[in-house]
């Protein structure tokens, strides 16, 4: 079984699709070139617009299984031609324009004439050929959808002798098509234009030649030459040059990035103002924008609950439909008579039943929603994660590198003496021989305040465990280190800094204390207006976890405004409290030392993922830049995503139901059917494109 398995995925195939303008019409095409010579099996992505064919099949074949919808068949990384309007519309002008002379015909020559009717039914023919072709085998083979009740009622109009309806109905039902197309195209837009960003060719030096290669030709290290101003063709390591780099199209954000010698440069970027020599460490296909583009179409196929919901009404909803039109049609004339007035009736409840805007009210919403995250530089890995953003009411936050800069700083100096040099002299000098993160934060201190100062010459260095470090200077002892190392230590000013979560660290000698420094890994200044709006969009109870110690983490709690905290936790200790939270909490880290917590959590959200394999395959949510400010905009993009959802089921529900009450005192017309459908497609795709607009 699994040999065979490996077989079908090697002669798998997929192509990029045009002209498929509804969900049924991909199941209707998906059915089709499974029954192809050759096909083993055959998968449509609407949202994608893309087809996997398992087998052996020629482009020719697939476009001829799709020739009802026209569906024109272009291998996956090849650039779509674009045909002018009037040529993939040709059938539906020639159409309109038959029936305007119909009009005309019927003015100059009253209803009784026969030329009106002969027009008329020309206009129906030529514009709804492909409409009959495809709803005539769907009712040959017993499917029933929006292409199968628009045949019957189509025909049962021309048998009435509603030739004028007839023809106005396939008019309007090929308009409505193609501004689905249309809509979902747009919608489609934001993924077509992150395959865009990266070039198709790069300059390759390979054994000591330049050479302009495809991406697919390049190999892993090889040594990829770029110019100030041009896009980077593919992920890779800086080896010469130094430059601002626009990653904009990978994090998100606008503001370029300084990159030098040993810097990780991605494809898809600009290089914007330094020549460079990068040694390439990705092949084209596993480059991070690569990845991105097909966890995003992987994540817009992925039917959300709401979607879920959906397909298994339809499954019912439309023969309930073709029933209660076959009862108006029937029913009435039984007890009334008029059986052309009320077969025209139940031919109007087809048209009006028709699932258009009801198949497409979710996944518009969805393909529109994850697209738009992703040109902003989230990932979000499904519409079932985009539902439950919406929905939580809690956030665990990681405090290393998350809330904070993830590295120590100096944020306080205190002296204790007036030799002011001196005790700056004797701390560098100890600092300067250890390699303690806090000894790092304190050299960076001194290198960007006290450049000048000379360090002291210490001899006799050593460290004693869990106090600090010491050395000589001219035989005099002197000590760096925690309060404890100390005698005498003034309480009251050790107290203050550690009550506001600070780290002390003392300096001096064997007959006096000379300075005290305290450091913190300080708040990201974003940090705090990301916790307020996320209380203000509704999230209830923001939590940080944290191996610190309680002094620090609540000193860190009361600045940031979180609601709760929970300290001295091992990575044990997170999964634990996640939970215990009913599978209603999100978790935000790093997506890697959290990946216990964020795996447990309804919604893992992992933090500057740009690059990070482990981070881009744990989490739910990546936030490909290292930027928090994306959290509250990613909360208002689902929360409007729900609510448009929402919105578009009920409209899309509700339009119908009130069109069919107008059978009840026989007002509802062929005319009055269609736009109620096309209006209900067309109002809630253009509704699900509003999320577009969402910053």
């Amino acid at each position: 079984m699994e040999r065979r398995k490996a077989s079908m995925s090697s002669e798998q195939q997929t192509y990029r699709l045009n002209g498929i303008s509804c969900a049924n019409c991909a199941q209707t095409f998906e059915n089709n070139v499974k029954e192809i010579n050759g096909v083993q099996d055959a998968n449509v992505h609407f949202a994608t617009s893309k087809i996997d064919v398992v087998g052996k099949a020629s482009i020719t074949d697939i476009e001829k299984a799709g020739s009802f919808e026209n569906i024109k068949v272009i291998k996956e990384n090849a650039e779509p031609e674009k045909e002018p309007f009037w040529m993939h519309h040709d059938k539906v002008l020639l159409a309109s324009l038959l029936i305007v002379f119909g009009f005309i015909a019927n003015i100059m020559f009253g209803n009784s004439h026969y030329l009106p009717n002969v027009l008329y039914g020309l206009s129906a023919f030529v514009g709804g050929l492909s409409l009959f072709k495809a709803g005539l085998i769907n009712l040959w083979k017993f499917r029933f959808d929006m292409k199968t009740l628009m045949t019957i009622a189509v025909i049962g109009a021309a048998i009435i002798g509603e030739w004028r309806e007839a023809a106005v109905v396939v008019i309007l039902f090929a308009i409505s098509e193609s501004l689905e197309s249309y809509s979902m195209d747009k919608a489609r837009s934001s993924i077509r234009s992150l395959m865009k960003i990266s070039p198709n060719k790069a300059r390759i030096r390979r054994n000591s030649s330049e050479q302009t290669l495809a991406v697919e030709e390049i190999m892993v290290g090889d040594i990829m030459l770029v110019k100030p101003g041009e896009r980077i063709a593919m992920d890779g390591t800086i080896m010469s040059g130094f430059s601002s780099i626009n990653q904009a199209s990978i994090t998100g954000e606008s503001i370029p990035a300084e990159k030098t010698h040993g810097d990780d440069v991605f494809a898809g970027t600009i290089n914007q103002n330094g020549f460079l020599e990068i040694e390439v460490t990705k092949r084209a296909e596993d480059t991070t924008i690569a990845k991105i583009i097909h966890m995003v179409e992987e994540a817009q196929e992925e039917r959300a609950p709401a979607q879920a919901f959906i397909d298994r009404f339809a499954a019912y909803y439309t023969p309930a439909i073709i029933a209660i039109a076959a009862l108006v049609a029937v029913i009435p004339p039984l007890f009334v008579g008029l059986w052309s007035t009320w077969v025209y009736q139940g031919l109007a409840v087809l048209v009006v039943g028709c699932p258009c805007a009801l198949v497409v009210s979710t996944p518009v919403a969805i393909v529109t929603a994850i697209g738009n995250a992703a040109r902003n530089g989230v990932l979000i890995k499904g519409g079932i994660h985009l539902e439950q953003i919406g929905a939580i009411k809690k956030i665990a936050f990681d405090k290393t590198g998350t809330l904070t800069q993830g590295t120590p700083q100096v944020t306080d100096v205190h002296f204790f003496t007036d030799e002011h040099d001196k005790a700056l002299s004797c701390l560098k000098g100890l600092e300067s021989k250890s390699n303690h993160p806090l000894a790092k934060a304190i050299m960076n201190y001194m290198d960007d305040e006290h450049q000048d100062m000379p360090s002291a010459d210490i001899q006799s260095f050593t460290t004693v465990h869990g106090k600090g470090i010491q050395g000589e200077i001219e035989g005099e002892s002197v000590y760096a280190g925690s309060p404890d190392f100390f005698k005498n230590v003034p309480a009251e000013q050790i107290k203050n800094y550690q009550k506001a979560g600070k780290t002390v660290m003392l300096c001096g000698t064997d007959d006096e204390l000379l300075m005290a420094v305290a450091l913190r890994d300080e708040p990201r200044s974003e940090s705090k207006t990301v916790i307020q709006k996320l209380h203000d969009l509704g999230i209830k109870q923001t939590y940080m976890l944290t191996g610190d110690h309680a002094q620090t983490a609540n000193a860190l709690k009361d600045d940031l405004k979180l609601t709760d905290v929970k300290a001295n936790l091992l990575p044990e200790d997170k999964l634990s409290f996640i939970k215990t939270q009913d599978g209603n909490i999100a978790m935000i880290g790093d997506g890697i030392n959290d990946t216990p917590a964020l795996a447990a959590s309804k919604v893992g959200i992992a933090m500057g993922s740009a690059g990070t394999d482990s981070a881009l395959e744990t989490a739910d949510v990546a936030l490909m830049g290292d930027d928090l400010k994306k959290l509250p905009y990613t909360v208002k993009l689902s929360r409007k995503a729900l609510g448009i959802i929402k919105q578009n089921i009920s409209f899309a529900i509700g339009i119908k139901i009130l069109a069919l009450l107008l059978v009840i005192p026989g007002w509802l017309t062929l005319w009055i059917a269609i736009f109620a459908d096309m209006g209900a497609t067309l109002l809630v795709t253009l509704n699900a494109l509003r999320l577009m607009k969402i910053k």
